[in-house]
């Protein structure tokens, strides 16, 4: 597998970074994985010195530890945790019909809960146009916040997880308070900073129905003391603008995901912009990124592109040219199973099983991104080790 040439800033931010890690790896994650003498060295890179004062490459658990829970809700943040995550996503911010903000993965809520089961909402299942997309079902802006604590998750891709159907309709849908009442609580049992990853989901779509998302999220983070530039609250979007005005708002880091090359961001469209996001990660895109942002959060497919058959190429230079103007580089998602490992890393056909993973991570670390979006941080975590320890 061909890989990107580094230039000698390049080669020296690595070493220096393995060094580091050779010596402080996996936090608590290291007691839970029985790997000797990391825990108590790693456990002081967590203070107060900003995001990047975090281990790199950061393992992030993506909607917690979602290969193993149902995703956004306590149970899989903590279990992501008890796993030695850096940081847990938590979580993707959709607002109810009063105003709350509450973790879901889309504001349509029929794959993620067993809304569909509870005859008394079955009037509130609607087709709606998300992002320009037709879509059906229930929408967290159409449920107050008590209806929707009556409400329970459930596995949301049970085909690839089946195990995980086990745990369906035991954890309620948290909100986003909760969550940081819970990341305050886990931090002071743990004796380490708990750092969370929030998104803002659909800014554009919300802020039409008059249900901002900045301002409510700015808001919760002045309340409760989390809207400085050490806290430990990264906050994320798709759309460059709502990061741009949520820059305003608050001094938390801020980060711009990315989707594929061709796509554009849905805020783009609605404003008429006919940049693409091919746009955006050449260097005046990304320059223009870091005027208000410390981040990036592409797809990994903008990291090492694939052919026609599903197999990684070579590395394009996004990771160089973003690091040239200082904006850090968290790609997503990697899982463990098949049907989301590039062809050249699945073993077997199987929707379930697991492919070569470490080697998917190996190939991705050595392009020299700072961290990952995982559903399994566990298998992240171990890849770190055997990455900075080779």
């Amino acid at each position: 597998m061909g890989t990107q040439d580094q230039g000698p800033d390049e080669q020296t931010r690595g070493t220096g970074r393995r060094a580091l890690l050779g010596a402080a790896v996996l936090g608590a994650g290291g007691a839970v994985l029985g790997l000797p003498g990391t825990a108590g060295a790693a456990g002081a890179g967590h203070g107060g010195g900003g995001v990047k004062s975090l281990p790199v490459p950061t393992i992030i658990g993506h909607r917690g530890a979602s290969g193993y829970r149902p995703e956004h809700t306590l149970a899989a943040y903590r279990l992501a945790l008890d796993m030695g995550a850096d940081i847990v996503e938590a979580g993707d911010l959709v607002p109810t019909k009063d105003g709350h903000l509450v973790c879901r993965h889309e504001p349509e809520i029929g794959g993620t809960t067993d809304v569909a089961d509870h005859p008394e909402f079955a009037a509130r299942r609607t087709t709606k146009l998300l992002d320009g997309v037709s879509t059906t079902g229930w929408f967290t802006e159409d449920f107050t916040l008590a209806e929707l604590k009556t409400l329970r998750a459930v596995e949301r891709i049970p085909a690839n997880r089946p195990h995980n159907t086990l745990y369906d309709g035991r954890f309620e849908i948290p909100t986003f308070e909760e969550v940081l009442r819970w990341q305050e609580e886990q931090t002071r049992r743990r004796g380490k900073q708990v750092w969370i990853y929030p998104e803002l989901k659909h800014p554009t779509y919300f802020r039409k129905l008059g249900l901002g998302l900045e301002e409510r999220i700015a808001k919760v983070l002045r309340k409760h003391g989390r809207n400085k530039r050490n806290s430990p609250v990264i906050v994320q979007s798709f759309e460059p603008t709502s990061i741009e005005r949520l820059n305003k708002l608050v001094d938390n880091p801020l980060v711009v995901l990315l989707s594929g090359a061709a796509t554009r961001p849905y805020d783009f469209v609605e404003a008429g912009d006919p940049r693409t996001v091919a746009d955006l990660i050449k260097p005046a895109g990304l320059r223009e990124i870091a005027s208000y942002a410390q981040g990036i959060g592409p797809t990994l497919d903008l990291i090492i592109p694939r052919d026609a058959g599903g197999n990684l190429t070579r590395p394009t230079t996004l990771v160089a040219d973003a690091h040239k103007v200082g904006l850090l580089l968290h790609p997503y998602t990697l899982r463990n199973e098949n049907p989301f490992l590039p062809a050249d890393f699945r073993k077997g056909t199987d929707a379930d099983a697991y492919g070569d993973v470490f080697g998917a991570y190996r190939t991705y670390f050595a392009t020299g991104i700072d961290g990952v979006f995982t559903d399994q941080p566990d298998t992240g975590l171990l890849a770190r080790e055997d990455y900075v320890n080779r």
